[in-house]
């Protein structure tokens, strides 16, 4: 029988919070680890419960990487999305607005442990097939989705907005991303990085500008 505790308004139930918790001890495992070096004992006992419990909630360890994985990924792509809607919506100045999105990625996204973590999650090391669906497409495919319909509305000039996608991330972001050190040390897209991204809007607009 539940008690008065576990119902009050605002309390996380116990089973969820053994879930985030075991979530959480799994996401740092495999992070630091891969996902074939951590066992269920292992996640168990770091999450404080019983081996019984992860079967309970996950159905295995492969489920649990699958959702690990998920919920760092939701985040990511959050980010990404969210730069992309409000900074590359209706760009009136398409450089102003490449430069601006670029540095919110780099700002946003980079620095923050969920876009390391989703990099180290999904080293090619890890089998592909464990990779679930929904993380299978890359974030940068929101951004190849975004050129399309840039390039229909005559903004830039390509017929392979995939083409356009990498090399616009290329020239800025997976620059910054070399400089920055895997994302973790960068803290501000001014200075040497702000630059970078400029001057890769510059060389992208070069070959797919319109004018």
């Amino acid at each position: 029988m539940n008690s008065d505790l576990d119902r009050q308004p605002g309390r996380q139930p116990r089973s969820d919070a053994k879930r985030t918790d075991i979530l959480d001890a799994a996401e740092a495992l495999f992070v630091a680890y891969g996902y074939e070096r951590p066992s269920v004992d292992a996640i168990a006992a770091r999450a404080n419960v019983s081996k019984r419990t992860i079967y309970n909630q996950f159905d295995g360890k492969q489920a649990l990487f699958e959702k690990v994985l998920e919920r760092v990924h939701e985040t990511l792509v959050a980010i990404v999305r969210s730069a992309l809607d409000e900074e590359l919506s209706d760009p009136g100045d398409l450089r102003a607005s490449l430069i601006a999105f670029a540095r919110r990625v780099t700002i946003e996204a980079l620095p923050s442990a969920d876009y390391v973590k989703f990099r180290r999650l999904t080293l090619p090391s890890t089998p592909r097939e464990l990779l679930p669906a929904s993380v299978r497409i890359h974030p940068e495919t929101l951004l190849e989705e975004r050129f399309a319909q840039l390039a229909a509305e005559g903004h830039i000039a390509t017929e392979e907005p995939r083409t356009a996608a990498r090399h616009f991330t290329a020239l800025t972001i997976r620059l910054v991303l070399e400089e920055s050190g895997d994302g973790e040390a960068f803290a501000t897209a001014d200075g040497g990085a702000g630059k970078i991204i400029a001057d890769g809007v510059d060389a992208f607009l070069r070959a797919y500008g319109t004018r």
